[in-house]
């Protein structure tokens, strides 16, 4: 018997959140649509499925644990499980101030929906996560999280300061470890990964995609693809690791 796949995007509604979902109905699985305003949920599900993609929306800000609880009772009530949780919504705030100005706001800002919300989000679907028969949690992350490359001069991650937004990823990246480890204690057939998608050419961060793009970002495609390759392994037998479409990648 074929158990249909049942994913959740966190903030599917525009770039990468948009891409994965778009690419993962393709692949035939119903793809929900995370986004803080439901409307904007619903026109991209519309969209999704006049391309034939079994698509869905639901209200979900990972900052706020209401929102979470009525998205969990909404996926619960209708599907009655999860297969996959893909932790897609984040942000930087910090601007790229120095470590010694950096303004504690925006990193609170951060870590708030970073590390605690999604988080947050995770423990409360976890419960619907046990009811498939496997099930997976991918959270996207970034390779300007590791302090291997930090250090190393060849690296990206060398030069780059962004201090806030990088130390929140490296914490949900000990998230996806320990996550990882407890569920392989326990015996249960949830894979957790953290996934680095490069540089890409999005809205994120405050700049214009085309910005990006000009300066040498990759398309969104690209940076979706470990995504969707791992989303889309039926052997689920990859966890604990930190990838990107090169491979492994720092922690």
């Amino acid at each position: 018997m074929t158990t249909k796949t049942i994913t959740l995007i966190t903030g599917a509604n525009r770039g990468m959140g948009l891409e994965i979902a778009k690419e993962l109905g393709e692949k035939g699985q119903t793809v929900i649509i995370g986004s803080r305003k439901l409307s904007n949920g619903q026109d991209v599900a519309k969209k999704l499925k006049g391309q034939g993609v079994q698509a869905d929306a639901v209200q979900l800000d990972i900052t706020d644990t209401n929102s979470i609880e009525q998205a969990v009772t909404e996926i619960a009530d209708k599907y009655g499980y999860l297969s996959i949780l893909i932790n897609n919504a984040g942000a930087s705030f910090d601007n790229f101030q120095a470590p010694s100005e950096l303004d504690l706001t925006a990193m609170r800002k951060e870590f708030d929906l970073n590390v605690f919300g999604t988080v947050n989000v995770t423990q409360h679907f976890i419960p619907l996560l046990k009811r498939s028969q496997q099930a997976k949690i991918i959270n996207i992350s970034t390779g300007l999280a590791s302090m291997d490359d930090a250090l190393n001069p060849d690296s990206l991650a060398y030069n780059f300061s962004s201090m806030g937004y990088q130390a929140s990823k490296a914490a949900l990246n000990m998230f996806t470890i320990q996550l990882a480890k407890e569920f392989q204690k326990n015996e249960l057939p949830i894979t957790v990964n953290s996934i680095d998608p490069g540089w890409i050419a999005t809205e994120f961060g405050g700049t214009s995609a085309e910005s990006s793009k000009s300066n040498g970002a990759q398309p969104v495609e690209v940076g979706v693809s470990r995504t969707v390759e791992l989303a889309t392994d039926p052997d689920n037998d990859v966890t604990a690791t930190f990838s990107n479409i090169n491979g492994k990648v720092n922690w």
